[in-house]
């Protein structure tokens, strides 16, 4: 899928883990609801690192556009060097490495390690990475009509004031783990959970995605997991626009109605 597509199924798939908690009557605090669908929504456009003309490439200016040519070099290297003897070989490394649940499971892990091990300051670039990130993705209008710099600065502002609301008792910064030093361990759930539905998102297109590497499937480590090929749809195509977009922002509104506690489950 595009971009804007990856960043509202992000948001949307969090919202809908607040709803569940909160039918479950373990509601979240409203602003892990609200960092969390931010995180989840900037998470989901990550996995294109490995492609210098995704929309990740662009967000940080030279820097992004650096990173994605070492993933992609590392992607591309890691394909080589485990794909089975059927696997034809590659010099690219788009949709391989970035795009398994091993890296989700990775960078989640990464991200609530540096927040519970350096806390504020780690919680602060955290939140510009991913707020940057949603802006790119979901007002992706706009985004490409302004400045970076002011983009860059709106994703600073929301991180200084999110993470100085999360610091005040009571507001999440213990959410889900609750233990002494494990304040901000959560903010690695929805960035996990962000990955993962980016790969759901591209497995639903033509040439699938290896989201189970590395478990062999029919003889291939690196094997293109997707619905049934009659389902399928490219890249960009009027589905996405005109069918899913619209079903996330939906699915998303109501989960957020639960989740926030305007409707009762």
């Amino acid at each position: 899928m595009m971009g804007p597509a990856h960043s509202l199924s992000g948001a949307t798939a969090w919202l809908g883990v607040g709803a569940a908690a909160a039918a479950l009557d373990h509601p979240m605090p409203w602003l892990v609801v609200v960092v969390g669908t931010l995180l989840c929504a900037g998470a989901a456009l990550a996995p294109d690192l490995d492609q210098k003309s995704a929309t990740i490439s662009r967000a940080f200016g030279p820097i992004s556009h650096l990173l994605c040519g070492v993933i992609d070099k590392l992607s591309t290297a890691v394909y080589n060097g485990t794909r089975s003897r059927g696997e034809r070989h590659r010099a690219g490394g788009h949709r391989t490495l970035t795009h398994t649940w091993p890296w989700a499971l990775f960078i989640g892990a990464g991200f609530s390690a540096a927040a519970a091990l350096w806390g504020r300051w780690a919680v602060l670039v955290i939140l510009f990475i991913h707020v940057v990130l949603a802006v790119e993705g979901l007002l992706w209008r706009m985004a490409r009509v302004s400045s970076d710099v002011l983009v860059w600065l709106l994703g600073a502002a929301c991180a200084w004031i999110l993470a100085g609301l999360l610091e005040e008792p009571g507001n999440g910064a213990d959410w889900l783990f609750t233990g002494d030093g494990q304040e901000y361990l959560w903010m690695g759930v929805p960035i996990a959970l962000g990955a993962l539905v980016h790969n759901i998102g591209d497995a639903l297109t033509v040439s699938g995605c290896p989201v189970l590497w590395p478990i062999p499937i029919a003889g291939k480590r690196w094997y293109p997991l997707g619905t049934p090929r009659f389902m399928r749809f490219r890249a960009g195509a009027w589905i996405e626009n005109a069918v899913l977009m619209p079903a996330f922002m939906v699915l998303g509104g109501a989960g957020s109605l639960v989740a926030l506690g305007f409707v009762g489950t």
